[in-house]
């Protein structure tokens, strides 16, 4: 799917439930304008031909947005709000607060080149695997923050219980798992990944299957 496809399929997603008013309210003020001349100030007849045009374009304009929504469950997660979907077409299932990345910038010392932004990553994404009581592997950026030093041993990387009992992967170490920090939750605060209360997750996850897809706006 390409960007601007991504764009038309988020914007269905936001306004699918808003078309149908704003073709009600159109649709009125055509009819309301057809009404008898001088019924209104300025009012001038239209034509039956135009308002059975204009319900068809509105009618046609629905299936076409209808048509861009995914098959089945998946998952739509607003990074501004802090907010996941789990939604089955037009229909939202369950929402949940969650905390996306902090935008932050880390840089490492030294005069070292390296450097981190602690964003996350937007557009379409799938779900590529689901882990059972999940463990972090440490990555350098992770030390560098606390101020320690890197580890050489795989196994000094290791650390269990951090990220709750259930994991959502979806590409490039990014995941929507569980946090110690449910306090935090609704804000920007996090590496990248995404942050899923316990009972959120767990519904979450034994929802969807693998390979549903995942909308990051």
């Amino acid at each position: 799917m390409t960007i601007k496809r991504i764009l038309i399929a988020l914007a269905a997603l936001a306004w699918l439930g808003f078309l149908s008013v704003v073709g009600a309210a159109y649709l009125i003020g055509i009819k309301q304008a057809a009404g008898p001349k001088g019924a209104g100030r300025g009012a001038e007849p239209v034509a039956e031909k135009d308002v059975a045009k204009a319900e068809k374009n509105v009618l046609q304009l629905e299936k076409r947005m209808s048509g861009l929504l995914p098959k089945g469950l998946y998952i739509v997660i607003d990074t501004a709000e802090n907010r996941l979907y789990l939604k089955n077409g037009a229909q939202t299932v369950r929402e949940a607060v969650v905390s996306c990345g902090s935008g932050v910038v880390l840089e490492e010392p030294g005069g070292k080149k390296r450097s981190w932004v602690f964003d996350t990553p937007r557009g379409e994404f799938s779900v590529k695997s689901k882990i059972t009581n999940p463990y972090w592997v440490k990555p350098d950026w992770a030390f560098i923050e606390e101020g320690e030093t890197i580890p050489k041993a795989m196994e000094d990387r290791i650390e269990a219980g951090t990220l709750g009992d259930y994991a959502l992967g979806f590409g490039q170490g990014y995941f929507i798992h569980g946090t110690l920090y449910t306090r935090l939750l609704g804000r920007n605060v996090t590496h990248g990944c995404v942050r899923v209360g316990d009972e959120d997750l767990k519904a979450i996850f034994k929802a969807v299957p693998v390979g549903a897809k995942i909308y990051i706006y």
